[in-house]
């Protein structure tokens, strides 16, 4: 018996070292996760240059504006469809040939991950409703995949939407503001279910996707 255990001591040693090191690995993976929070976004947090000088100096209780929009199905779209939903919001435009496919395309992506989750919603909203009519909106959304169910491309107001992309989302920029002029960023924005900014994200940077992808179980977590 004692030859044995002399025989394989060597292989049990190598084993508890393994077992201790994959449970250690374990713990600190769901350690991590469940200790991760995600920062609550204000105004005065970001870039003057993607915020209106009206909301600049906010320092907390910023939410986003209530709106109503129309989306791809002729739809009036508001705060209500999105009511205790997590939603990553985007601004695009249809006819948009260098960064807006790349994003939709991500989108599509983000899209496919939540089909099945009730909680998680997309909204994306046109910074050209002249072009993009709600036939416009139909046919890219046929194009691209969108499920009605779970995404929203929306026009309308011209000013009510650069107000939300500059004043609410925070995801415009331009030099100067004006009701008529904005360039909107590659940006995906990560709103909780009391309208709170949680996150932004480069929707070009197939890294930074998995990142929302992350954060968005995180914000899944909380109560």
């Amino acid at each position: 018996m004692l030859r044995f255990f002399a025989k394989y001591k060597f292989f049990g040693i190598v084993m508890l070292v393994l077992s201790a090191i994959i449970i250690t690995i374990i713990y600190n993976v769901y350690t991590i996760d469940d200790e991760k929070t995600l920062p609550i976004y204000q105004p005065h947090d970001v870039t003057a240059q993607l915020v209106d000088t009206t909301v600049q100096h906010v320092k907390k209780y910023h939410k986003i504006a209530n709106f109503s929009l129309t989306n791809q199905n002729g739809e009036t779209i508001t705060q209500d469809d999105y009511k205790d939903k997590i939603y990553v919001a985007d601004f695009f435009f249809t006819t948009c040939q260098t960064i807006c496919p790349i994003m939709t395309d991500h989108m599509v992506n983000i899209q496919e991950k939540v089909k099945n989750d009730p909680e998680i919603m997309l909204l994306s909203h046109t910074v050209t409703p002249e072009i993009d009519t709600v036939a416009q909106l139909k046919k890219y959304a046929q194009e691209k995949g969108v499920d009605d169910t779970k995404w929203n491309l929306v026009t309308g107001n011209k000013k009510q939407i650069y107000d939300l992309a500059r004043k609410s989302y925070l995801a415009a920029k331009d030099t100067p503001y004006t009701e008529y002029d904005l360039i909107h960023t590659e940006n995906f924005v990560l709103v909780d279910k009391k309208k709170r900014i949680r996150g932004f994200y480069d929707g070009t940077d197939p890294k930074a996707i998995e990142e929302l992808m992350t954060d968005i179980k995180v914000l899944k977590k909380e109560r």
